[in-house]
Protein backbone atom coordinates (compact mmCIF):
# COMPACT_ATOMS: atom_id res chain seq x y z
CA UNK A 1 0.00 0.00 0.00
CA UNK A 2 1.81 2.98 -1.30
CA UNK A 3 0.49 6.42 -0.48
CA UNK A 4 1.27 9.29 -2.80
CA UNK A 5 -0.64 12.43 -1.99
CA UNK A 6 -0.31 15.94 -3.22
CA UNK A 7 -1.01 17.52 -6.59
CA UNK A 8 -2.20 14.57 -8.63
CA UNK A 9 -3.12 15.29 -12.24
CA UNK A 10 -5.38 12.23 -12.40
CA UNK A 11 -7.37 13.32 -9.34
CA UNK A 12 -10.96 13.99 -10.33
CA UNK A 13 -13.61 15.70 -8.25
CA UNK A 14 -16.19 13.08 -7.33
CA UNK A 15 -19.46 13.79 -5.55
CA UNK A 16 -20.04 12.44 -2.07
CA UNK A 17 -22.61 9.95 -3.41
CA UNK A 18 -20.18 8.60 -6.05
CA UNK A 19 -17.46 8.10 -3.45
CA UNK A 20 -19.87 6.60 -0.92
CA UNK A 21 -21.12 4.12 -3.53
CA UNK A 22 -17.52 3.10 -4.28
CA UNK A 23 -16.73 2.73 -0.56
CA UNK A 24 -19.86 0.60 -0.14
CA UNK A 25 -18.73 -1.74 -2.94
CA UNK A 26 -15.17 -1.98 -1.57
CA UNK A 27 -16.46 -2.62 1.95
CA UNK A 28 -18.89 -5.30 0.74
CA UNK A 29 -16.13 -7.14 -1.15
CA UNK A 30 -13.61 -6.76 1.69
CA UNK A 31 -15.81 -8.80 4.01
CA UNK A 32 -15.34 -11.91 1.84
CA UNK A 33 -11.93 -11.24 0.27
CA UNK A 34 -9.01 -13.57 0.90
CA UNK A 35 -6.73 -10.60 1.59
CA UNK A 36 -8.91 -7.67 2.72
CA UNK A 37 -6.11 -5.52 4.18
CA UNK A 38 -5.76 -3.18 1.19
CA UNK A 39 -9.52 -2.81 0.74
CA UNK A 40 -10.06 -1.80 4.37
CA UNK A 41 -7.09 0.59 4.17
CA UNK A 42 -8.59 2.17 1.04
CA UNK A 43 -11.97 2.51 2.77
CA UNK A 44 -10.46 4.16 5.87
CA UNK A 45 -8.30 6.59 3.90
CA UNK A 46 -11.22 7.55 1.65
CA UNK A 47 -13.50 8.22 4.62
CA UNK A 48 -10.79 10.20 6.41
CA UNK A 49 -10.25 12.39 3.36
CA UNK A 50 -14.00 12.88 2.94
CA UNK A 51 -14.26 13.96 6.58
CA UNK A 52 -11.44 16.49 6.06
CA UNK A 53 -13.16 17.91 2.97
CA UNK A 54 -16.59 18.05 4.60
CA UNK A 55 -18.15 15.48 2.25
CA UNK A 56 -18.91 13.22 5.24
CA UNK A 57 -19.69 13.73 8.90
CA UNK A 58 -19.33 11.73 12.09
CA UNK A 59 -22.68 10.98 13.69
CA UNK A 60 -21.57 9.21 16.86
CA UNK A 61 -20.32 5.97 18.39
CA UNK A 62 -22.10 2.63 18.21
CA UNK A 63 -21.40 -0.75 19.78
CA UNK A 64 -19.84 -3.20 17.35
CA UNK A 65 -21.65 -6.44 16.50
CA UNK A 66 -18.35 -8.32 16.49
CA UNK A 67 -16.12 -6.94 19.27
CA UNK A 68 -12.43 -7.76 19.05
CA UNK A 69 -10.98 -9.45 22.17
CA UNK A 70 -13.48 -7.73 24.47
CA UNK A 71 -17.14 -7.78 25.44
CA UNK A 72 -17.89 -4.33 24.01
CA UNK A 73 -16.23 -2.27 21.35
CA UNK A 74 -17.44 0.98 19.83
CA UNK A 75 -17.07 2.11 16.23
CA UNK A 76 -17.57 5.57 14.74
CA UNK A 77 -20.68 5.91 12.58
CA UNK A 78 -20.03 8.09 9.52
CA UNK A 79 -22.64 9.43 7.11
CA UNK A 80 -21.68 9.97 3.46
CA UNK A 81 -24.54 10.98 1.20
CA UNK A 82 -27.12 8.16 1.34
CA UNK A 83 -24.70 5.69 2.96
CA UNK A 84 -23.42 5.09 6.49
CA UNK A 85 -20.16 3.34 7.43
CA UNK A 86 -18.21 2.33 10.53
CA UNK A 87 -14.52 2.90 11.18
CA UNK A 88 -12.40 2.40 14.32
CA UNK A 89 -12.51 5.40 16.68
CA UNK A 90 -9.68 7.77 17.58
CA UNK A 91 -9.02 8.85 21.18
CA UNK A 92 -10.80 12.15 20.70
CA UNK A 93 -13.94 10.49 19.38
CA UNK A 94 -14.85 9.12 22.81
CA UNK A 95 -15.00 12.62 24.31
CA UNK A 96 -16.38 14.54 21.30
CA UNK A 97 -19.08 12.19 19.96
CA UNK A 98 -22.30 10.98 21.57
CA UNK A 99 -22.81 7.26 22.07
CA UNK A 100 -25.78 6.01 20.08
CA UNK A 101 -26.02 2.55 21.65
CA UNK A 102 -26.45 -0.64 19.64
CA UNK A 103 -26.75 -0.92 15.86
CA UNK A 104 -30.25 -0.62 14.46
CA UNK A 105 -31.21 -3.56 12.25
CA UNK A 106 -33.81 -1.41 10.45
CA UNK A 107 -31.33 1.03 8.88
CA UNK A 108 -29.69 -0.38 5.74
CA UNK A 109 -27.50 1.14 3.04
CA UNK A 110 -29.04 1.37 -0.45
CA UNK A 111 -28.00 -1.35 -2.90
CA UNK A 112 -25.20 -0.62 -5.35
CA UNK A 113 -24.11 -2.52 -8.46
CA UNK A 114 -20.74 -0.83 -9.11
CA UNK A 115 -18.02 -3.42 -9.87
CA UNK A 116 -15.13 -3.77 -7.44
CA UNK A 117 -12.50 -2.84 -10.05
CA UNK A 118 -14.28 0.43 -10.88
CA UNK A 119 -14.83 1.23 -7.20
CA UNK A 120 -11.17 0.58 -6.35
CA UNK A 121 -10.03 2.70 -9.28
CA UNK A 122 -12.31 5.57 -8.24
CA UNK A 123 -11.08 5.52 -4.63
CA UNK A 124 -7.42 5.10 -5.60
CA UNK A 125 -7.66 8.16 -7.86
CA UNK A 126 -9.46 10.11 -5.12
CA UNK A 127 -7.01 9.25 -2.33
CA UNK A 128 -3.83 8.87 -4.39
CA UNK A 129 -3.10 5.44 -2.90
CA UNK A 130 -1.61 2.80 -5.16
CA UNK A 131 -1.92 -0.94 -4.67
CA UNK A 132 1.28 -2.92 -4.55
CA UNK A 133 1.27 -6.25 -6.29
CA UNK A 134 1.47 -9.25 -3.96
CA UNK A 135 4.64 -10.78 -5.42
CA UNK A 136 6.81 -7.66 -4.95
CA UNK A 137 6.83 -8.06 -1.17
CA UNK A 138 7.97 -11.66 -1.32
CA UNK A 139 11.58 -12.71 -1.52
CA UNK A 140 12.53 -14.71 -4.59
CA UNK A 141 14.31 -17.85 -3.45
CA UNK A 142 16.82 -19.53 -5.69
CA UNK A 143 16.20 -23.24 -6.09
CA UNK A 144 18.29 -25.45 -3.87
CA UNK A 145 21.12 -27.34 -5.48
CA UNK A 146 20.35 -31.02 -5.77
CA UNK A 147 22.92 -33.42 -4.42
CA UNK A 148 22.75 -36.94 -5.74
CA UNK A 149 22.66 -39.44 -2.87
CA UNK A 150 25.69 -41.70 -2.46
CA UNK A 151 25.18 -45.30 -1.44
CA UNK A 152 27.69 -47.93 -0.35
CA UNK A 153 27.24 -51.61 -1.08
CA UNK A 154 26.62 -53.98 1.75
CA UNK A 155 29.89 -54.67 3.55
CA UNK A 156 31.76 -51.71 2.02
CA UNK A 157 32.54 -48.56 3.98
CA UNK A 158 30.89 -45.28 3.16
CA UNK A 159 33.08 -42.98 1.00
CA UNK A 160 33.55 -40.11 3.44
CA UNK A 161 36.81 -38.76 2.07
CA UNK A 162 35.27 -35.28 1.63
CA UNK A 163 34.29 -35.14 5.28
CA UNK A 164 37.81 -35.71 6.65
CA UNK A 165 39.14 -32.40 5.33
Amino acid sequence: MKETRGNNRNQKSYSADDLAEAIYSVNRHAKTASNPKFLYHLKKCSLTKMLEEGKAKKLGLQFSDHPHLSFQQSDVLIECGKYTFHIPPCKGDFTNLPHLGHLSKNIRNPSSKIPLSKAKQRLMIYTGIKEESEDTGRKQHSPRKYYKPTFARLGESYPYTEWKK
